[in-house]
C-alpha cells in the first residue's frame, strides 16, 4: 500500500547503488541485506543479464525506465544473493510463484526470502526454519494517521495512538504498519490480510503479536523491530506455519 509520498529530500539519504550490504541478523537462521536501487549503467546491464526471460519481459512492461530500472536492480541483486546462499550462478536460480502469487525458490527446501522496496532503497531478508515477511518504510514518511488508524489498526492500537503526541504518534503508526505489511507478506495474503484484527504491541522498542485469527495468533510469530541505514523502519516477521 502506499502511504503517501516521501517527504521532500529523503531521496538525498537514499543508497546510490545496487551492491548489497549485510544487516547484522536479529536472530539465528535470518539474513538481512540492503542495497539502493541505481546502480552505475555497467552496473545495471551486469544484473539484467542474470534476469529469466520473464523477468527481463516484465522489466520492459515498466512505463518509466526509473521503475524499470529499480526492478531490474532489485531482482538482479536477489538473484546473486540467493545464488550465493544457494552455491548457483545468479541465473540458474529457480524463482516460481506459489500460493497467493508469493515467490519462492524451487527445490531450496527450507530457504524463503522476502522483499521490501521503498523509493530507491530495498530491504531483502531470507531465512531458514520458517517463513519470512520483511517491510521498510522511510521514518520520515507522512501520512493520513487518522485515517490509517480507523482503516487498520485494531481497537487497543487505536487507543495507544490516540494517546501519543502527534509526530510520535505518526512513527508508531509507522511501525505498526511494517509489522502487518510484514506478516501479510509472510502469508501472502497481502492486503486481504485481517489487519483490523491482528494486534501489535509496540514495548520500548520491541515488537509483538497480542492477538490475531488465524494464521495470526500470536503463538505462530516472532517481530523484530529493527533501524535500517538512511533513517529507515524496519519489521522482519517471522511464521512458522501449521
Amino acid at each position: 500500500m502506499a502511504l503517501e509520498p516521501h517527504a521532500a529530500g529523503v531521496a538525498d539519504v537514499m543508497p546510490q547503488t545496487a551492491a548489497p550490504r549485510a544487516l547484522a541478523s536479529p536472530a539465528p537462521g535470518i539474513n538481512l541485506w540492503v542495497c539502493g536501487l541505481t546502480p552505475t549503467p555497467d552496473g545495471l546491464a551486469h544484473l539484467a543479464a542474470v534476469l529469466a526471460p520473464g523477468e527481463q519481459a516484465r522489466a520492459a512492461r515498466f512505463g518509466t525506465a526509473m521503475l524499470r530500472d529499480r526492478y531490474i536492480a532489485g531482482r538482479g541483486t536477489l538473484r546473486g544473493l540467493l545464488g550465493q546462499q544457494l552455491a548457483q550462478a545468479p541465473e540458474r536460480v529457480d524463482i516460481r510463484r506459489g500460493d497467493r502469487g508469493r515467490p519462492y525458490v524451487h527445490g531450496a527446501t527450507g530457504l524463503d526470502f522476502n522483499v521490501s522496496h521503498t523509493g530507491a532503497f530495498a530491504l531483502i531478508g531470507m531465512a531458514t526454519g520458517g517463513r519470512i515477511g520483511v517491510d521498510v518504510e522511510h521514518e520520515d514518511r507522512t501520512l493520513n494517521v487518522a485515517g490509517v488508524a480507523r482503516k487498520f489498526m485494531a481497537p487497543s492500537e487505536q487507543a495507544m495512538l490516540d494517546a501519543l503526541d502527534p509526530d510520535p504518534r505518526r512513527r508508531a503508526l509507522l511501525r505498526l504498519w511494517t509489522c502487518k505489511e510484514a506478516m501479510s507478506k509472510a502469508t501472502g495474503d497481502a492486503l486481504s490480510a485481517p489487519f483490523r484484527h491482528i494486534a501489535i504491541a509496540l514495548d520500548n522498542g520491541s515488537v509483538r503479536v497480542d492477538a490475531g485469527p488465524s494464521p495470526y495468533t500470536p503463538d505462530r510469530w516472532t517481530l523484530y523491530a529493527l533501524r535500517a541505514p538512511g533513517a529507515h523502519l524496519a519489521t522482519i516477521a517471522l511464521w512458522q506455519e501449521d
